[in-house]
């Protein structure tokens, strides 16, 4: 179930689709991992094969950015909704509440993800979030020993895109989790530190609208949508 756009494999799961696959993936103890696919990534891969070839080593490449439904569209392909990284995050957590699962939370600056770690405690208090540590540690060999300590089942790795992808790929096989997710700025946003676009820009994929509003800047890589859907027109 994944689409294709210039060489970047996209999966067309739905939320409740994945739920279903990742919770598949801990009980029969499988590896997983978890990337949030946008055209600024798409575009950046087209320039990067090592890049392409990381993206594409994921199980799941989940569709994060309104721009590649569109590319689905102009392609009359499947994928129907978003499935934005922090989205996946929350639904993941849910997930391992509801069924007895735990997470650790790696990245981030000192004292983010543990404040992460607080907001998730009280939206599912349910949860077992088996540890923190944020991403200044430079001791590689404690940051593994400490997450195989957890004995968590799923990890979320905050170092920003694509650093944290390709320490998710570097390390997958000496970590004893079975589903692996970077999640970029989420700690911040989950804490509290990062504000959120409101409910109704994120219920109609306006995110960016929101993000280029509060940062004008952004207009440099905003202008870089129409250039990913007319390449993907081209590439019919």
């Amino acid at each position: 179930m994944k689409e294709q756009f210039l060489g970047v494999d996209v999966s067309s799961h739905s939320y409740e689709q994945l739920k279903r696959s990742v919770l598949e993936d801990i009980n029969q103890k499988r590896q997983s991992f978890i990337v949030a696919i946008n055209p600024e990534k798409i575009l950046k891969a087209q320039e990067d094969q090592n890049l392409k070839e990381l993206l594409n080593k994921a199980t799941y490449q989940i569709p994060d950015g309104v721009g590649v439904l569109l590319a689905s569209r102009v392609n009359k392909g499947n994928i129907k909704e978003r499935v934005t990284g922090i989205d996946m995050l929350l639904t993941l957590c849910e997930q391992a509440s509801e069924h007895g699962k735990s997470v650790f939370l790696y990245g981030a600056k000192p004292g983010i993800a543990e404040e992460a770690k607080d907001r998730l405690k009280e939206k599912y208090p349910n949860l077992k979030v088996a540890g923190v540590l944020d991403g200044y540690e430079k001791d590689e060999a404690k940051v593994i020993r400490t997450i195989n300590e957890s004995e968590a089942d799923i990890l979320f790795v905050a170092l920003g895109s694509p650093r944290q992808e390709y320490w998710i790929v570097d390390h997958m096989k000496d970590l004893n989790v079975n589903i692996f997710q970077g999640v970029g700025g989420s700690f911040d946003v989950i804490s509290g530190r990062v504000k959120r676009a409101p409910a109704i820009f994120q219920r109609f994929g306006l995110e960016w609208l929101y993000r280029l509003i509060s940062e004008p800047w952004r207009i440099k890589r905003q202008i870089r949508l129409p250039l990913f859907l007319l390449k993907v027109w081209k590439d019919k």
